[in-house]
């Protein structure tokens, strides 16, 4: 070619090229215009407007936040020997009565429903005191003191002379003088009753004729005398309480109830009672009110029970031991075991068979002995996991930790089919030191080919797993080390561990973006929690 024709042909060529690159940005101008006028136009980047609200988000509540941050539930199939291995056992879902025991402290009292008091209806001076000591046991009908009224005894003087009138009147031949002494008779004896006068007491008022000017006032029952104010010489008033008589053949227990269990009681509820007096020997009795305040301090409240008491073997005051019988009814039933506590979650594993393991979220009620009402989540003859759950939950996170890590299936993308395949690629790995403990280690990681030639220019990583323990309220944890090639094919790098024990670690291998071999093992750490 001539030197003419040579510097022709350059020519058009740069101005081809120059033609080509005015074009090109011509395009990529237009494309960014054109994407920054639909940014800016609110209709565009929005979207049609439905109202003021069009464009307001509505805040997470707290539940929705709590449910996006809980991990997912995952399914887990496990080989029949890895069920033997970790203990798996399982039960069926039953239907059963269920009948709950509260136990708790309770203090003996007396009951008020059987309390008397002592009055008169009358002022006047006490003169003799018979019952005079505080809990002397005194009959119905025994004389508890003697006492001399002014206003009693001007009534029996009355009654006296409404006696004489109508014996002197009554063989009045008109029969007026006769009808007027039996009518202030009977007015003189009424107002005797009206003081509340034994009926001896009037007899012998009668029978004698004489002013009895000291009256016997008996105990009204029988009974312990809870407290005495009846002194010798001592006036009263009418309104003055001289005795209370406490009738102690049934007694008032106050048991004292949490508040998280108060509401499962009701009144007539069967309640035994135990005291460290008398070993061996229980007491029958019945709720008979539950009372209508908590206590601020201990939040507990007062539930009150009735008890026969023969032998006054329950003194007031006395410490005992209450146990409450709650029924509960008939209710689907679990092992208490086949609940798994997952943060603010219950978890119960459904076994369908062939180690195929479902986790479920359920809701249960409060423990009873060893079992568990299910109040939502679980089907009559379900087959739920009654052991091992913690160490199923963690088959179950560890087999999704896994699948996470899982190499891409083989021919993903051009590049996979030039590399080496993944069993021609031999990896080593170890750590500095040996084993690795809590806290900084440097992981090394030798690759080989199949053909014992060292592989270089790879990125590597091993990510190392451990499952969460939500028993022991432990997260999921996951570091991971990305290692520098240091030629010959031995690949280093640092890595920090957050805890000792047992890791899952995922080694992967790349080259140019694309992964050419993945291999999962274990590595025991060194050091505590």
């Amino acid at each position: 070619m001539s030197e003419h024709n040579y510097r022709r042909a350059l020519g058009i060529l740069v101005a081809l090229c120059i033609l080509l690159a005015v074009a090109l940005g011509y395009v990529l101008f237009r494309d960014h215009k054109s994407a920054a006028t639909e940014t800016d136009d609110p209709v565009i980047a929005r979207g049609p407007a439905k109202g003021p609200d069009a464009t307001a988000q509505p805040m997470p509540t707290e539940d929705r936040v709590a449910e996006d941050s809980a991990p997912n539930l995952t399914p887990v199939q496990l080989s029949p020997q890895r069920l033997q291995a970790i203990g798996v056992k399982t039960a069926v879902v039953e239907m059963q009565v269920l009948k709950d025991e509260l136990r708790v402290p309770g203090n003996v009292d007396v009951n008020e429903q059987q309390l008397s008091y002592v009055q008169t209806r009358f002022p006047g001076w006490i003169q003799k005191v018979f019952a005079n000591a505080t809990y002397q046991y005194v009959r119905k009908g025994q004389p508890l003191f003697t006492i001399y009224s002014p206003d009693l005894v001007s009534t029996e003087q009355e009654y006296l002379l409404a006696k004489q009138n109508q014996n002197a009147f009554a063989h009045d031949m008109h029969g007026a003088a006769s009808k007027e002494g039996d009518w202030l008779l009977l007015a003189a004896a009424d107002r005797l009753r009206q003081f509340d006068i034994p009926q001896r007491e009037i007899a012998k008022l009668e029978q004698g004729g004489q002013l009895q000017h000291d009256i016997e006032i008996d105990s009204p029952v029988s009974g312990y005398i809870t407290e005495r104010n009846a002194l010798p010489n001592q006036y009263v008033q009418a309104e003055s309480k001289l005795y209370t008589i406490a009738d102690l053949s049934s007694a008032w227990v106050y048991a004292n109830v949490s508040q998280t269990d108060v509401g499962r009681l009701k009144p007539g509820n069967r309640a035994i009672v135990t005291v460290d007096a008398y070993p061996g020997r229980r007491f029958n009795g019945r709720i008979d009110q539950i009372l209508p305040q908590v206590d601020p301090m201990t939040r507990t409240v007062r539930v009150r029970l009735v008890f026969n008491n023969p032998g006054v073997v329950l003194k007031p005051g006395m410490y005992v031991n209450v146990s409450i019988g709650v029924p509960l009814g008939r209710q689907l039933v679990v092992p208490a075991s086949a609940v798994l506590q997952a943060g603010t979650r219950q978890i119960a594993f459904i076994d369908h068979g062939q180690g195929y393991l479902e986790p479920r979220v359920i809701e249960v009620g409060p423990r009873v002995d060893d079992r568990v009402p299910v109040l939502k989540g679980l089907r009559l003859g379900e087959l739920v996991v009654s052991s091992a759950n913690f160490l199923v939950d963690s088959e179950a996170q560890l087999q999704a930790a896994m699948e996470s890590f899982a190499p891409p299936p083989p021919g993903a993308g051009a590049a996979a089919a030039m590399n080496a395949p993944a069993q021609q690629i031999g990896i080593d790995l170890s750590t500095q030191p040996d084993p690795p403990h809590k806290g900084a280690n440097t992981v090394r990681i030798k690759l080989t080919g199949a053909d014992g030639k060292p592989v270089t220019g790879a990125q590597v990583s091993a990510a190392f797993f451990m499952a969460a323990m939500p028993a022991m309220g432990m997260a999921a944890m996951r570091d991971v080390a990305t290692l520098a090639d240091k030629g010959n094919g031995n690949y280093e790098g640092p890595l920090q561990l957050q805890t000792g024990g047992t890791w899952q670690v995922t080694v992967s291998v790349q080259r140019a973006g694309q992964t050419m071999v993945t291999k999962q093992l274990s590595v025991s750490a060194t050091g505590g929690m």
